[in-house]
Parts: structure tokens; sequence; C-alpha cells
């Protein structure tokens, strides 16, 4: 079954290592062969910098757009997903694609200029925030939980402007309902479960599942696993199921998709370690679904979406 997975964050982990290798691995949760394994045919790179290399900025985003563009599309490895067109072609099979998101706008270093940059580097959607607050708006993990900036609402304007999608995953509730308000396409969360399962504050709320669902956006289920279940026992595929029903009772069984997070984490869901374990994961679903709707979940949602959403090529 062809699967699309939005988020990944292995593009910072090429961007630590010089020397790994995006084809074989090792120490690479997502690579061409496990994309081959599991049947991956479109990733969504983030881009990630961690605090742990210094303060974010605009040379550090450039460098890992320019590690996707050498080493994993120059390579052969992906094709890179820009436009709307293309879509048939993720549909037709035969080759795989990876398409490229930011994750926080810190290292755009408040200058909005660098957004259109960003969207003719070929970065297609945006997540306003990581866990904490920067020049656009405070993440989830803020204490404060403020919403937007005078900036950050700038920036939505500019994003609506040229068709970059908005990513909700990391953003304060606050952050969250004002974007709602603003925004003129629909949202995404990328990497996100449902919080009336898991109590976690990464988690969306049901109001933030149905306005989602409300404004035809999309809901990436996530592999993370204290996202999944609280406690200290080990996290199984089955412990994601509940998150799936809850969504689908609030009317998004449409707009569900995944998000992994894979190399953003370091402790796995047993049976979901990587994407070679999509096709056991999609078997699993095919016992309690009926196959179109996990189909829909494993790609033809998202595929859908991003034939609606992406911008046509000029």
């Amino acid at each position: 079954m062809k699967v699309v997975d939005f988020h990944c964050d292995v593009l910072s982990k090429l961007w630590e290592n010089h020397e790994a290798s995006f084809a074989e691995g090792p120490g690479l949760d997502v690579t061409r062969k496990t994309m081959d394994q599991g049947n991956v045919a479109m990733q969504v790179f983030a881009v990630f910098l961690s605090e742990r290399y210094g303060r974010p900025s605009f040379e550090r985003v450039l460098a890992q757009i320019d590690i996707f563009r050498t080493r994993l599309v120059e390579s052969g490895d992906l094709a890179w997903l820009k436009w709307r067109e293309q879509v048939k072609e993720i549909r037709d099979g035969g080759k795989r694609w990876g398409m490229l998101s930011l994750e926080g706008l810190d290292g755009l270093e408040g200058n909005l200029f660098y957004v259109r940059l960003c969207y003719e580097l070929g970065v297609r959607f945006m997540g306003l925030t990581w866990n904490h607050a920067n020049w656009a708006a405070d993440g989830v993990m803020e204490k404060r939980g403020g919403g937007l900036t005078d900036k950050g609402r700038e920036f939505v304007g500019i994003c609506n402007e040229l068709g970059m999608m908005l990513d909700v995953s990391h953003l304060s509730p606050a952050g969250f309902w004002e974007l709602a308000e603003l925004t003129e396409r629909p949202l995404i969360a990328s990497h996100s479960n449902a919080r009336a399962v898991c109590p976690h504050p990464r988690n969306l709320s049901d109001e933030q599942i149905r306005a989602i669902i409300a404004m035809d956006g999309l809901i990436g289920v996530t592999f993370v696993p204290w996202f999944v279940r609280s406690g200290s026992q080990a996290v199984k595929a089955d412990d994601l199921l509940p998150h799936i029903e809850r969504i689908c009772n609030l009317g998004g069984e449409k707009h569900l998709m995944f998000g992994s997070d894979f190399d953003g984490i370091d402790h796995w869901i047993e049976g979901l370690e990587s994407p070679a374990r999509y096709q056991d994961w999609a078997n699993t679903l095919l016992e309690h679904y009926p196959e179109k709707l996990v189909q829909g979940w494993m790609s033809g949602n998202a595929l859908d979406f991003l034939e609606k959403h992406l911008p046509l090529r000029p």
C-alpha cells in the first residue's frame, strides 16, 4: 500500500553528520532503503535547527535545504515535490518523492523576505514554532501561552499570498486559534495526536481537531511514544488505534494521515521503528478498518490535500 509521511527530521541528522548516508544509513530511521521497504512514495523532510548548536540562523536553514537538494535529489534518490501537477506522478508510482517543510521560524531571524526566498527554494509548508517562543509566536511549551506577534501576523499574510501551507504542530493554543482566524487556507497538524487519549501538551484538543476538520485541513497521527500513551510501559502500534478512533469520531476520517517524526525521536513504538515497518502498520489497520479508509490514511487523504493546495507551476 502506498504511503505518504508528513514529518521526519533526517535533514538535521545529515547536517550534523556529513558522513551519514541517506541511501543506506546507518544511524538514520529514514533512508532510501527504508522508504523502499515500506513503500513510502512521498516523505516530508523538515528543516529543524536544534538548539544544541546555538542560535538558529538562516545560514543553517540554507545548509539543510542544500543537503536535501544535493544529497537526496541530485543523487537520484528522490524527486522533489513542489507543484500541484506533480501529485499525479506520485499516484502513478515509479519514483520516491520528497517535500520540504520548515519546523519553526526561528532560523528566518525575523526577516520576512526569507519567507519568500524559502518558497522560491522549494519549501512548501512552515510551522510557526518549535516548543518555545520566537519572533512570530509562542510555542506549546512556552509558559506564558501567548499567541502571534505583529510580525507573526504579517508572516501569515505573506504565506496566504504565496500559497505556503501552515503547520500548527508545536504552536501554543492561543496561537492556534489566532492563526485559525487569520489564515485563508486549511491548516495542517503534521505530527500531533489526540489530547483526549494522551494528555501531552503537544497533542490536539477535541476543539482543535474539529477546527482543522472544519477548514478541510489534515492531522498527521505521530509515532512519538510519549504522545501516544502516558506511563513507562513500552508503546505498541495498537496503542495508536484510540487516537485514530478519536479523530474519526470527531469527523476526521478523511482528514487523517501520518507524520511519523522518525529521526526526531530516540525511542520508538514497537513495530514502528522505521519507515520499513509501514506495510506491517497498514496490515494492522486493515484488521480494524475497511481498506478504503486505510488507503486514505496511508496516502490518499494527504495526496488529495496536496492536489488542492500545492501551488500550480508558474
